[in-house]
């Protein structure tokens, strides 16, 4: 006992402060690719995806359940008969002309500000996971600390752009409040860009108004701040909560991804081209009244992808399939001169184990092939969204790092430099003690943390640790090394006391769930 607390009293604070000054936290610009892009589609394949969806607004329509919208849709002449719209192609491209192809994410922190669109792309973590495997790796129900805890990680992960929202779900907190708290716990602790809620149109107004506490309402005018997700229910159905809530984002110049929601064979046809095209008039649709609601206003082609296991009906990651659909959709996106979100480092397995890394090695391979530049459930995701792991998205951060370095391409800064090292050490020398060595070694080559590649003596004498819990472990030493980025006191009471006034106002009649 006496040798425990001698070493914890040498890993007092000056020892964490000693760590904290050597540890490298700062967040990777936005990864702006080098390599070039696969592109699967000709010409005539693009043409052919791009007037079968025209004819799918055309000729099947659009439901929009939201008598607002229809209303919008009515003023913008197309035509609408009961709940469907019908949308004409010249309408389509008149109004996705006005979306940008690019812009400025705006963090609380200016160095942490993120060009966006066409070459340059961010990594955002998982989100909406009801479980999580802590730092024990046990499977439970997550609280508002969990979140917070996540929130830091993302905020010392370099490789991780933005704290997204609802990483995992606060069960410890009533449903009707989880916004509030969730946004807040996304603002404090990190000065990364960060996601908002639009899980009802109010949910995403009382988030309009923090951004609006956090930067400003003139602020928001001009810079996006924040991104919203707005899901569709496939086939062709966009509901009122979501365009309610893509609303609220909208009329405040913010970001949305409109996103179709495959799951392909069950609610698209079960062959990819197909299925792309269906995606595309459905993601089409909601782009184009993102320019009804307000002209000029950034928004993102999005989708979420899965294929379903004709043996269970069960979604699945990382098969073939979803890598030709993520790279035909970067073609389409492209090809309507639009930014794209896709699903990164997805995977159904139970555990990290081999089939979580084999399915997000594949589907993030794919992802940075198709150009995508939203790359969200970057970090964490497993069991097909059902938990977040902990040492999954240790490890899922590094992947990233280390594809964004892939991504970047081949340096030639140094060429000349190292080509005349050749000379300098000649046939049966080493390069190992030689100046260009010694000033490139740290950026020569990725030397990733979380894999071990020393001898299986070394392993096993170190105790024969697995990646889990090595993950685990980084993770436990970021959090014991956090430090909280200062917000500033006068807006961080202001968004305290937002936060205990809608709590006053709305009812939290929902029980606090225990179950999923």
């Amino acid at each position: 006992m006496t040798v425990l607390a001698d070493k914890t009293q040498r890993r007092g604070r000056g020892a964490r402060k000693a760590v904290r000054q050597t540890r490298d936290i700062t967040m990777l610009p936005a990864l702006k690719r080098g390599l070039p892009l696969t592109e699967p589609m000709d010409s005539d394949q693009i043409a052919r995806i791009d007037a079968a969806s025209m004819q799918i607004l055309e000729n099947v329509g659009v439901v929009f359940r939201d008598e607002i919208a229809l209303a919008d849709w009515r003023r913008a002449g197309a035509k609408v008969e009961g709940e469907t719209v019908y949308l004409d192609r010249h309408l389509v491209r008149d109004l996705i002309a006005t979306i940008p192809e690019t812009f400025t994410y705006t963090a609380r922190n200016p160095a942490n500000n993120l060009p966006f669109g066409r070459d340059h792309a961010i990594f955002v973590p998982m989100t909406g996971a009801p479980y999580l495997r802590d730092l024990e790796d046990v499977r439970r129900n997550p609280t508002l600390d969990d979140l917070a805890n996540f929130h830091k990680l993302c905020h010392m992960l370099p490789a991780m752009h933005s704290t997204a929202h609802h990483i995992v779900e606060p069960f410890d907190h009533p449903i009707s409040h989880r916004h509030l708290r969730i946004t807040y716990s996304s603002m404090k602790h990190s000065d990364k860009t960060f996601m908002g809620m639009t899980t009802s149109p109010k949910n995403a107004e009382d988030v309009m108004e923090m951004c609006a506490i956090l930067f400003g309402d003139a602020y928001m005018e001009t810079h996006p701040v924040v991104t919203g997700n707005c899901n569709g229910n496939s086939p062709l159905v966009w509901d009122e909560t979501m365009l309610g809530a893509m609303r609220a984002f909208c009329r405040r110049n913010q970001p949305v991804l409109c996103s179709p929601f495959v799951l392909g064979g069950a609610n698209t046809p079960a062959s990819v081209a197909p299925t792309v095209a269906q995606l595309n008039a459905e993601a089409l649709s909601a782009l184009a009244y993102t320019q009804v609601i307000r002209r000029g206003c950034p928004a993102i082609y999005g989708h979420y992808l899965s294929t379903v296991s004709m043996k269970s009906g069960a979604p699945m990651a990382g098969t073939p399939e979803i890598s030709l659909m993520n790279l035909m959709i970067g073609q389409m996106a492209r090809f309507y001169g639009v930014p794209w979100r896709t699903s990164n480092t997805l995977g159904g397995a139970k555990t990290f184990d081999a089939q979580a890394g084999y399915e997000s090695a594949t589907t993030q391979m794919a992802v940075h092939m198709a150009g995508a530049n939203y790359m969200w459930h970057s970090a964490g995701w497993n069991e097909a969204g059902m938990h977040c792991s902990m040492a999954k998205f240790i490890v899922d951060a590094e992947q990233c790092a280390m594809a964004y370095r892939m991504a970047e391409g081949i340096r030639w800064d140094d060429f000349d430099a190292a080509v005349a090292a050749v000379a300098d050490i000649g046939p049966g020398g080493h390069y190992l003690g030689h100046p260009h060595t010694l000033e490139n070694f740290q950026r020569a080559f990725f030397m990733p943390e979380m894999f071990d590649n020393n001898s299986i003596e070394q392993w096993q004498a170190e105790g024969s640790v697995e990646i889990t819990e090595r993950a685990l472990i980084r993770a436990r030493a970021l959090l014991s090394e956090y430090e909280e980025p200062r917000l500033d006191a006068g807006v961080d009471e202001a968004l305290r006391d937002y936060i205990a006034r809608r709590e006053r106002e709305i009812p939290a009649a929902e029980a606090l769930n225990q179950d999923h």
